[in-house]
């Protein structure tokens, strides 16, 4: 997908702030630990997922995160479908004092070329 350039300057940004992981590191982490998290729309979510996430798009995360982990030292690997969106919603995160959000950086795209577990 091609972005538009004021879109990727703000991604760039957040960028520069947030910690980023590639689909090789995300293998290597334990099992239990994090909270995997699902920040894709409602549709790309209902055609399949990563075993094993929560969804949490994009465009609610702020409004619902605090209820849904209230914990803000727990550990979030977000993923959309490329690692753009992910990277907005970990910056996001941080500003509102969750200390350890990751964005995964070619986020569903990387998880299925890695063949990992998928639900639908």
């Amino acid at each position: 997908m091609k972005h538009n350039e004021g879109f990727l300057a703000l991604v760039n940004d957040a960028k520069s702030r947030v910690k980023e992981i590639g689909i090789e590191e995300y293998k290597k982490m334990p099992r239990e630990g994090h909270l995997l998290i699902d920040v894709r729309e409602d549709n790309e979510w209902a055609a399949g997922r990563a075993a094993g996430a929560i969804h949490l798009g994009k465009g609610i995360i702020e409004r619902d995160i605090e209820t849904k982990v209230p914990d803000k030292s727990a550990t979030l690997v977000l993923y959309c479908g490329g690692g753009f969106r992910s990277a907005l919603v970990a910056d996001a995160l941080t500003k509102m004092g969750y200390q350890n959000p990751i964005s995964l950086d070619g986020g569903w795209r990387a998880w299925n070329e890695a063949g990992l577990a998928v639900e639908k």
